[in-house]
C-alpha cells in the first residue's frame, strides 16, 4: 500500500513533464519534505504533532521501529515562501524541485528534544513496526532532501530551524488544551 502511494505521485510527475515538453504547459513538479507547524492535526502518522500532544499530556511518546530513521522537517511559513517564488521563477518551468528543512535529526532525538522543549515528564517507548503497522512494513531509514536546486533557482532554502518550528508548534497545541 505504502509503495502504491509513492508510484501514484511518480506517474503524476511524468504526466506533468510530459505535457509540458509536448504542449509547453508551465509546469513544476515539487516535492515538499515533512511540513510541519501550528494546526497540525497529527492524523495520518505525523510524528510531530503527535509527540507534542503526547508531551504535553505526560502520556508515553511512542516511537516506531528504533528511533534510528532520520527525516527533516520544513516550517509550513518557509514551504509557502518557497512555492511563492517558484510560482514566480519562469526558469522553474519543467523542473522537480524538493522544498525541505536542512537539519536532518533521528526520530529518537526528535522525541528526546520535543520531550524538552514541552518540559515533559513523558517516558520514550519504542513500538516495533510489525506491531504498529503489521507484518511487511518497510521504511526509509534516511529521507533528507537536496535543495541546492531549490536555491539556484530562487535563492532562498527553507531558514526556520528545527528548534523555532518546535517551539512555536508546541505553544500552539499548549495553547489550544488550555
Amino acid at each position: 500500500m505504502r509503495w502504491s502511494y509513492a508510484a501514484s505521485k511518480l506517474v503524476d510527475e511524468f504526466t506533468a513533464l510530459a505535457y509540458h515538453r509536448t504542449k509547453k504547459l508551465d509546469t513544476i513538479i515539487l516535492r515538499c519534505f515533512n511540513t510541519i507547524g501550528p494546526r497540525q492535526t497529527g492524523l495520518y502518522g505525523m510524528v510531530v504533532p503527535r509527540f507534542i500532544q503526547q508531551a504535553l499530556r505526560d502520556e508515553p511518546i511512542t516511537v516506531y521501529g528504533d528511533g534510528k530513521q532520520t527525516r527533516t522537517f520544513t516550517y509550513i511559513h518557509d514551504v509557502t515562501e518557497s512555492i511563492y517564488r517558484l510560482m514566480l521563477c519562469e526558469k522553474g518551468a519543467g523542473e522537480v524541485v524538493n522544498i525541505g528543512g536542512t537539519e536532518e535529526i533521528a526520530i529518537a532525538d526528535l522525541a528526546h528534544k520535543i520531550r524538552d522543549l514541552a518540559g515533559s515528564n513523558s517516558e520514550i517507548v519504542y513500538i516495533p513496526y510489525n506491531e504498529a503497522y503489521g507484518k511487511d512494513f518497510e521504511d526509509m531509514m534516511r529521507r533528507v532532501p537536496s535543495v541546492e536546486k531549490l536555491d539556484s533557482l530562487i535563492g532562498y532554502v527553507p531558514e526556520t530551524s528545527l528548534d523555532e518550528i518546535l517551539k512555536s508548534t508546541i505553544e500552539y497545541f499548549r495553547s489550544k488544551a488550555s
